[in-house]
């Protein structure tokens, strides 16, 4: 079992920053990789960021392309999401998640552990 423990959101005035990090306790993966996803209110989850646990390659939404940068440190497990000039629409609950398979993906439905979600609110 992986356990995942998301940290760093809370409330921000539009065009601040917020970093969010996400630590995976349990068992590791040598591929694989990691993502953010978001979710507002009355909205599906989406597609925020994912980076690949072996190569590092990187994945962004058009939405956040620029703003949003990910990283990782696979020596602790631990991915991070550094949100720079923050809007209002970026609002959302922020969920870190892991996919065991080789590779990034776009879809929720193929990463296999998630954590419990950060809010994120963006005020005007």
């Amino acid at each position: 079992q992986v356990q995942l423990a998301e940290s760093g959101g809370g409330l921000v005035q539009a065009g601040g920053s917020l970093r969010l990090s996400c630590a995976a306790a349990g068992r590791t993966f040598s591929s694989g990789a990691m993502g953010w996803f978001r979710q507002a209110p009355g909205k599906e989850r989406e597609f925020v960021a994912a980076i690949t646990w072996s190569g590092g390659s990187t994945y962004y939404a058009d939405s956040v392309k620029g703003r949003f940068t990910i990283s990782r440190d696979n020596a602790k497990n631990t991915v991070y999401l550094q949100m720079n000039s923050l809007k209002p629409e970026d609002t959302a609950v922020y969920y870190c998640a892991v996919r065991k398979q080789y590779g990034g993906s776009y879809y929720p439905d193929s990463y296999d552990y998630w954590g419990q979600g950060t809010q994120v609110t963006v005020s005007s």
